[in-house]
């Protein structure tokens, strides 16, 4: 086998790893996916995984990589392609939660249900990840008020803390609910009336006096 060809199948183990444990998360809700198991289940030793991962903290991180690259280059997208604030903000939040229920294992994660008893730092990434969508819900809505006109009621901050505590709850309330409860149930409801108490109404133009002209 070349060096090539060692890279590749070395590549292809580590994703097998990476998705079976994305499954097992999947398909044990609320409980600790062990390295054993996890050995168990694609048929190989613990050893075998540690030879593509170093520590089962790696592995989570390989997912939350995969999560962050998967929801951050579609956002990229929609922001080139949306000029509207609401439009933006709507298809933002969708994207995380089809996401979220297309990947129940991930959704553990990103809920950080699935990183209960595990490494600090992996809670960490988890926060960063909530706070870089935080800033991104942010700089919208300081945006929407140079190019729209479009002001929110509460301060930029606040207004962004409220979108982001109604999509982490709808995610969470997937997750507990054993992935009963879609995230993306009544959400365009949802969406229309946070978007309709979010945003100021436009300013009526000020009266002119005929005359004066």
């Amino acid at each position: 086998m070349t060096i090539m060809n060692k890279r590749k199948s070395a590549s292809k183990r580590a994703q097998e790893i990476l998705e079976a444990l994305a499954g097992m998360l999947q398909a044990s809700p609320g409980a600790k996916v062990t390295t054993a198991a996890l050995a168990a289940q694609i048929g190989v030793s613990e050893a075998a995984l540690y030879r593509h991962f170093p520590s089962k903290a790696r592995m989570f991180e390989g997912l939350i990589d995969f999560i962050e690259e998967s929801l951050f280059t579609r956002i990229r997208q929609i922001l080139d392609e949306e000029n509207h604030a609401r439009e933006r903000l709507y298809k933002i939040l969708s994207l995380v939660l089809i996401f979220a229920e297309r990947n129940p294992g991930m959704a553990r994660i990103i809920a950080g249900d699935a990183l209960t008893g595990e490494n600090q730092r992996l809670r960490s990434r988890v926060s960063q990840l909530h706070d870089r969508l935080e800033t991104q819900l942010k700089q919208i809505l300081r945006e929407s008020e140079v190019s729209e006109n479009l002001r929110t009621v509460l301060t930029t901050s606040a207004s962004a803390e409220i979108i982001l505590v109604l999509l982490e709850g709808k995610i969470r309330q997937f997750v507990r609910s054993d992935f009963n409860r879609l995230p993306t149930e009544h959400w365009r409801d949802q969406w229309q009336a946070l978007s309709r108490s979010l945003f100021q109404a436009p300013l009526a133009p000020p009266e002119v006096n005929p005359s004066t002209l």
